[in-house]
């Protein structure tokens, strides 16, 4: 070989390096977490801070890349096939297309992407320096070629910058969550929490409150003895007092008010006026959004406060611990009722109290029973049924099985749910 073949191979080499290093880039800079590089520029990585700027403008950086890689692609396949012609005469075309072809596809092309999509975070951090120099050097280029593109997409009708995504920023950030998830990265207890912590912004008042039949309230028209060991007796620090009926609600009495109360009179509690020491009832509508309930509270200064619906009707009660309870799960203390609401049996089915909310059996269960229309497991039965079940029915909804257990009058307090998935699995 001359010195001439000797420096086209070497050419040849050094394109086929260059192939490598932008096949290898392309994959690592579209594959790479925006959000990560943002984080890492925070926090001093001066490398980031040059990824993020190239994806703000990706089509400068698509261009660049695309622009070089087809470049060295071209020259060093231009390059072979005039040196194996000069070597074998007219075969060495299909000398050359077969080498070309291997190398390009194998060692330039699935070989570099690989190996970048692998960890896409850190080769976007080393590569990042030397592509922005590359996108500077070739500015005027790729100006020129965006104004060609643009226009020949705008001929046939399509609009850049114009589409819209397909779900919103906090979809996408949840089905991250989701994939993390499964991929063992997050934990079930995190994802749960920064899940409800998204979801807070769909709910209302009415998804979280605790409905009036749940609410332990007292009648102001007991004698004074019973209604406060009524009041002392409950699990709670924050009692509502009703009059004539339960729905008629007065005041909220709070347990340390009532202390103080007893204390100043000697403890004497036939002298105590209940509605002297009760604070007024704060009403609020069931279809306030619970994020501008979070705001409320705040303002006003108190945890609890009483539901009602369009007609001002009592509804429920919804506290700041309801809703803290959304992202967190169940909190509980030494006071709490503990009440064994959700009961896994062997078989993998799960007995379900009536009342037992469905993003609660949720989390538990890790199921994705809808709750748009119903709020209790006992509402989406009555809802997807249409009816008011009898004792031992059955219905299958939503991939689960549904078996009446027992009712109350118009209630459903116990069912039992059966995911019809696992079932059928073990069947076979």
């Amino acid at each position: 070989m001359t010195s001439a073949d000797w420096i086209i191979l070497v050419a040849v080499f050094a394109c086929l390096l260059a192939s490598f290093f932008f096949s290898g880039s392309e994959t690592a800079l579209t594959a790479c977490s925006k959000a990560t590089m943002i984080r890492l520029a925070k926090d001093g990585e001066r490398r980031a801070a040059v990824v993020a700027r190239l994806l703000e403008s990706r089509e400068r950086l698509l261009g660049a890349l695309l622009l070089g890689n087809n470049l060295v692609n071209i020259a060093a396949s231009a390059m072979a096939t005039g040196l194996l012609l000069a070597w074998f005469g007219d075969v060495g075309v299909i000398y050359a297309t077969a080498l070309m072809t291997v190398l390009v596809v194998v060692f330039c092309e699935i070989l570099p992407k690989t190996a970048a999509i692998d960890a896409p975070d850190r080769v976007a951090l080393k590569v990042a320096r030397p592509l922005a120099v590359l996108v500077a050097l070739l500015a005027p280029v790729l100006a020129g070629v965006n104004v060609l593109v643009r226009r020949l997409l705008a001929l046939a009708g399509v609009r850049i910058g114009e589409s819209e995504p397909i779900l919103s920023a906090h979809d996408e950030l949840r089905g991250a969550v989701d994939l993390l998830h499964r991929e063992g990265s997050v934990e079930k207890q995190d994802r749960d929490m920064i899940g409800g912590l998204l979801e807070l912004r769909d709910l209302t008042v009415a998804d979280v409150m605790i409905h009036r039949t749940e609410v332990i309230a007292v009648d102001v028209g007991l004698p004074p003895e019973e209604a406060i060991n009524e009041v002392l007796a409950a699990p709670v620090t924050r009692v509502p007092l009703w009059r004539d009926k339960p729905e008629n609600i007065v005041g909220i009495l709070h347990a340390k008010d009532l202390l103080h109360a007893l204390q100043k009179i000697g403890g004497d509690a036939a002298k105590i006026d209940l509605m002297e020491v009760a604070r007024p009832a704060w009403f609020v509508p069931e279809i306030r959004p619970v994020s501008e309930q979070i705001k409320a509270f705040r303002r006003r200064r108190t945890p609890l406060a009483l539901v009602v619906d369009e007609y001002g009707e009592f509804m429920g009660l919804v506290t700041l611990e309801d809703i803290l309870e959304e992202i967190v799960g169940d909190i509980t203390d030494e006071h709490d009722v503990e009440l064994p609401g959700v009961r896994p049996l062997p078989d993998g089915s799960v007995n379900v109290d009536g009342a037992v909310p469905i993003r609660d059996l949720n989390r538990a269960m890790d199921w994705h029973l809808p709750d748009e229309e119903a709020t209790t497991i006992a509402g989406l039965v009555i809802h997807d049924a249409m009816s008011i079940p009898e004792v031992g029915q059955s219905f299958t909804f939503h991939g689960f099985r549904f078996r009446i257990l027992r009712r109350e009058k118009n209630r459903i307090t116990a069912l039992r749910v059966t995911p019809v998935e696992r079932k059928a699995a073990r069947a076979k």
